[in-house]
């Protein structure tokens, strides 16, 4: 993934954040243990399957993440356009509506992640094949029937949080037009006055983010602020969508500054 602001300075972990990282990876891996057979029997029974979403979200806590969630995921379905700051919005944005992905194709080459992914569902976009659309369209339209929601990140990469980059258009081609009875769902994620010190932004490799998160020392609030669904008009197709979300996350932002802390 690629980064949009300025490099940051590589921050030395200290002895007690060492400590930290090896707790925490050694819980996420107990989880795992527990979750993956668990999911197979769910899965052979042929039973609605909570385990991605019961590992995905014991993960973003186990790394600290602390959710308050403002605002919930249509239940009729829906396709959530996020902001994007680091690879913890993923366990977040999971654990508080059992939500698939969208992820680019590349993520499919690596066996072990591909397995993980597969698991919760995740559709692999091949963004410049235009081939791939139609085969996109209904892998997002299964991903969602089996999980009520599936979630991208318009913005194509990560920010530092602060802001809101524009929306690629291009990224929503499966939802033009929408799947009927589907609700397109701006959700935006505010980690507060911490996120300059998570955010995954610069040349700073994925690992390295990953593990600056697992060594802090202190817990990570994160607000997901399920919005108001678009309205027919605004989701008349992918360019409008675009906007339509970013528009409405970015009054969410303003709203949250303001002074009577209207959101």
């Amino acid at each position: 993934m690629n980064a949009t602001a300025d490099t940051p300075h590589r921050v030395s972990i200290s002895l007690a954040g060492r400590a930290r990282i090896a707790l925490r990876i050694a819980a996420m891996l107990g989880m795992l243990f527990v979750c993956v057979p668990l999911y197979y029997v769910w899965r052979l029974l042929r039973l609605h399957n909570p385990w991605p979403r019961i590992f995905l979200g014991s993960v973003g806590r186990i790394a600290g993440a602390r959710p308050r969630i403002v605002g919930a995921p249509s239940r009729k379905g829906a396709f959530l356009l996020s902001n994007h700051v680091s690879w913890l919005d993923i366990p977040v944005i999971s654990g508080a509506s059992g939500s698939a992905f969208v992820a680019h194709s590349g993520l499919a080459d690596v066996g072990p992640l591909k397995w993980l992914c597969d698991m919760n569902d995740t559709v692999f976009v091949a963004r410049h094949e235009r081939r791939s659309v139609h085969t996109q369209v209904e892998q997002v339209r299964t991903a969602i029937s089996d999980t009520g929601a599936l979630t991208i990140f318009p913005e194509g990469t990560t920010s530092d949080g602060t802001g809101l980059l524009p929306f690629k258009s291009s990224l929503l081609s499966a939802l033009d037009p929408p799947p009927p009875g589907i609700a397109i769902q701006p959700v935006w994620l505010d980690y507060g006055v911490d996120v300059p010190a998570m955010a995954w932004v610069g040349d700073e490799p994925g690992l390295d983010n990953f593990l600056k998160i697992l060594a802090r020392g202190r817990n990570l609030p994160v607000t997901i602020h399920f919005l108001p669904p678009l309205t027919a008009p605004e989701s008349a197709n992918r360019k409008i969508m675009a906007s339509a979300a970013r528009d409405r996350i970015l009054a969410a932002m303003a709203a949250a500054t303001s002074p009577d802390r209207s959101i």
